[in-house]
């Protein structure tokens, strides 16, 4: 229900965006969107789940932002700000894939959520590093060369999909999950870092198990799957839930009307059989 485009020409570089209002409709959410210092420019795809929580110590700070709006846009850019890419990616919760352009160092960045909910493809076609959520997207772009990767093809006849980094495409790579990407102007090469890793959380959870009884342990998971879906239902737009019929769905729904004053809308799918 909106789009945007940016563009430094004498950097080279340009942000385009088609947004699906959720926090905050006003013109206060457009994208892309500018830091209040101005030196960062973000197209971002998702939401930071505890941005109300990351709002709130920003305004501990010393140096509180003053806010032009809601979205926890604006509160990824002032978090960016404030702690740096690391820092703020560190206390950020979500599902996301961005954009950010630093204007004083001339630096991409280009980041991916924790487990990868949300996609984020990249790679150079000629002298032009294109980025997007979608294939479609860097199709568009005149100097994409739609060649396809015979390795990627091998990956999808064995696996029947077609894994990270690969993409069908030559030289377009799938951004890994919790991982970001950093490119400096002038450069060819970009920096490819993890800054989370599954692996490590299940180790870290495997040295810290949990000590409680069974009751205990059902309790502590209630309270923490009540806390995940609280932050899920914060929207300035109708929210509702698909049933599929089974546990997982009926419990998040579950969970989502003990903690709302009007019904839930949910929305179930069937298929009438031949």
């Amino acid at each position: 229900d909106d789009a945007g485009a940016w563009r430094d020409h004498e950097n080279g570089i340009g942000l385009g965006f088609r947004r699906l209002s959720i926090l905050d409709l006003s013109p206060a959410g457009h994208q892309p969107m500018q830091s209040a210092c101005g030196r960062y420019v973000i197209a971002f795809n998702g939401e930071i789940y505890n941005h109300l929580d990351l709002r709130a110590k920003l305004e501990k700070e010393s140096a509180a932002p003053v806010w032009r709006g809601h979205s926890d846009t604006e509160t990824l850019l002032a978090a960016f700000v404030r702690w740096g890419v690391k820092g703020a990616l560190s206390r950020a919760i979500g599902m996301f894939a961005l954009a950010l352009w630093d204007r004083q160092e001339r630096v991409l960045t280009l980041v991916r959520d924790r487990l990868g909910e949300k996609p984020l493809y990249f790679g150079w076609q000629g002298d032009v590093f294109l980025f997007g959520s979608e294939l479609k997207a860097l199709r568009a772009h005149p100097a994409f060369r739609a060649g396809v990767d015979r390795r990627a093809l091998c990956l999808l006849l064995r696996f029947n999909y077609i894994p990270a980094p690969w993409s069908i495409y030559e030289g377009i790579h799938k951004l890994p999950p919790g991982t970001w990407l950093s490119l400096a102007a002038g450069q060819r090469e970009p920096r490819v870092e993890a800054y989370w890793s599954l692996r490590q959380a299940v180790e870290d959870g495997l040295k810290n198990p949990f000590t409680g009884d069974e009751y205990e342990a059902v309790t502590a998971l209630e309270s923490l799957l009540k806390d995940a879906v609280a932050r899920q239902m914060v929207a300035d737009v109708p929210l509702g839930a698909f049933l599929s019929g089974g546990v997982d769905s009926s419990t998040a729904v579950s969970l989502m009307q003990a903690q709302s004053a009007r019904p839930v809308n949910t929305f179930s799918i069937g298929f009438h059989a031949a």
